[in-house]
């Protein structure tokens, strides 16, 4: 089985980015699951801001086409100022742009405000208490070859739109902490899933984060993750997304919406 890292250390680089095959392996579908592209693109900002490039603060993904096959993945540096550098980011694919991404990396500043008010759900299941998720036919690829899943939330008496599990990646080693991060923080499904009468393809359309520690870290690989699916008409959806490490800390929330077909 071919981990990231070991993907990114095969690929063939150019100055401003790098090419490589996606294997089956990474796919939700006929496309790549959106964290690896995702982790792609930021992967490749790294390597062209370079060693002095400050952390990853916020970024904006959007998905446009399927990424499958032989990729490139390219980056050009849109601004850099004295504390800030803008990094814009290209997937292409046989028939051409496939995705994209603008990342800012910012240094810290001093300020007098401090507010970090992202409480944990209520009836969070520990990590320890917490059961394996099942795997069926309809478990994505790259659930089934390079996560660990379990269920953080006990049972519903009735469906909720939401969705909540401790997730690690099954070989993380080698990777940058800020790529795996990304890689593993579009892994659940969205957070309408569970109120849907059927199961039908879903495709995210854009994708914004915005870290919230310059340097998360967890113990053993863990992470929190949680969707809240709160819009659905008409064949589009919007969803809250946080992600805490294993201590309960907050260290990434976002927002994505989610074409629903049927």
């Amino acid at each position: 089985m071919t981990g990231f890292a070991q993907l990114l250390g095969g690929a063939q680089l150019f100055a401003n980015g790098f090419a490589l095959d996606v294997p089956e392996t990474w796919h939700q579908g006929r496309t790549a699951y959106g964290g690896f592209s995702s982790a792609l693109a930021l992967a490749a900002a790294q390597q062209v801001g370079g060693k002095s490039l400050p952390p990853l603060r916020s970024a904006q993904f959007a998905m446009m086409a399927p990424v499958n096959g032989l990729v490139e993945v390219r980056a050009r540096v849109e601004r850099a100022g004295r504390n800030a550098t803008w990094i814009a980011t290209e997937i292409l694919g046989e028939k051409g742009l496939a995705f994209t991404a603008n990342f800012v990396f910012m240094g810290a500043v001093e300020s007098t405000l401090h507010l970090n008010e992202r409480p944990l759900p209520r009836d969070l299941v520990a990590l320890e208490n917490a059961a394996p998720i099942t795997i069926t036919r309809h478990t994505p690829a790259f659930v089934t070859n390079h996560f660990e899943m379990r269920h953080a939330l006990p049972a519903h008496d009735s469906p909720q739109p939401e969705i909540c599990r401790w997730v690690r990646l099954a070989d993380g080693q080698g990777l940058d902490p800020m790529v795996s991060l990304v890689l593993l923080a579009d892994a659940i499904p969205p957070g309408v899933m569970p109120v849907m009468s059927s199961i039908v393809p879903v495709s995210t359309m854009h994708w914004q984060v915005n870290l919230l520690s310059p340097s998360p870290v967890t113990d053993n690989g863990w992470w929190l993750l949680r969707s809240v699916g709160d819009y659905a008409e008409k064949g589009c959806s919007s969803q809250r997304m946080a992600i805490w490490n294993s201590d309960g800390l907050p260290v990434m929330a976002g927002m994505q919406s989610i074409a629903l077909f049927g």
